[in-house]
């Protein structure tokens, strides 16, 4: 389902924006991001970035080996989120990716809240 969505999910006029990221799928966010996140019991996340946002990319980005930024998507969250319809999952899996890109792009949560015409 993620692959036949990709990145569909991203506007098209930020679509080749996008370059050296990897989108990866995992069961549930482990340890290590669920400490970094500060989720409590009970908590949990439909996606994650991890790299280096385009605002805070200098001069010398790119010179060398770069790893590419990912963005996982937790695939347990996201059925859980769209209740098991194929659609409902479908608009979870979107709105994650292109809420990850965002971040890709160096917005923060109060940015894409503010994008979206909601408060606080």
């Amino acid at each position: 389902m993620v692959a036949e969505i990709g990145l569909s999910a991203v506007p098209e006029r930020f679509r080749d924006l996008v370059a050296n990221v990897a989108f990866l799928i995992e069961d549930e966010p482990d340890n290590e991001v669920r400490k970094s996140e500060g989720l409590g019991d009970g908590e949990t996340l439909l996606g994650y970035y991890r790299g280096v946002p385009h605002t805070e990319r200098g001069d010398l980005y790119g010179v060398g080996a770069i790893l590419p930024d990912t963005i996982t998507l937790y695939r347990k969250p996201i059925e859980e989120e769209g209740g098991g319809d194929p659609d409902m999952i479908r608009g979870v899996i979107r709105e994650t990716i292109w809420h990850e890109v965002a971040h890709h792009f160096g917005l923060e949560h109060d940015d894409m809240k503010r994008r979206h015409g909601h408060s606080g």
